[in-house]
């Protein structure tokens, strides 16, 4: 499997890996120039590591491609990875108060200069209400920090799950 990454033409491995981080191309163009990989582990790993290492402005930009959770009027605009995650733990299918929760609890969330950013995987509504009532009250450093340990999560659920289909 990895030799066959190894050898995809660049545009092709964009293709694959640019929306790991969440319409954030440039991620995936920069692991392009870090190949061969020696497996599907050490290409995450590297992935990961330019993250991390990216600048305060870098992760900002990275933040504010994520969508909002369980917005109603943007759901046309979600990326395929976006909308089959926030499907599965049925931001979709709340009632009218959990939607307008989810809508003031956004629109509060902006305080913060990115949007909520949750892995939603494996996590129930109420799960997801619940993380998101408490991090409203958190101070921007805090909640900067979350951000990033929760894009790094979607990152990383997002690899195993390519890793599957590879």
């Amino acid at each position: 499997m990895i030799n066959k990454i190894n050898k995809l033409a660049k545009i092709e491995f964009i293709k694959v890996f640019a929306n790991i981080f969440e319409n954030s191309k440039w991620i995936a163009e920069e692991l392009y120039e870090q190949r061969p990989f020696e497996s599907f582990e050490d290409l995450s790993a590297k992935m990961i590591l330019i993250f991390k290492e990216s600048t305060k402005e870098e992760k900002l930009e990275v933040f504010n491609k994520h969508p909002s959770l369980a917005d109603k009027t943007k759901i046309g605009s979600l990326t395929k990875d976006s909308l089959n995650e926030q499907t599965v733990a049925k931001l979709d299918q709340c009632n009218e108060e959990e939607f307008q929760e989810f809508k003031n609890l956004n629109l509060e969330y902006k305080k913060f200069g990115f949007p909520f950013i949750f892995a939603v995987k494996n996590k129930s509504k109420n799960q997801i209400l619940e993380n998101f009532r408490e991090r409203i009250n958190s101070d921007l450093q805090k909640e900067f920090d979350e951000a990033t340990k929760q894009v790094i999560k979607i990152a990383s659920l997002r690899l195993e799950e390519l890793k599957k289909k590879i």
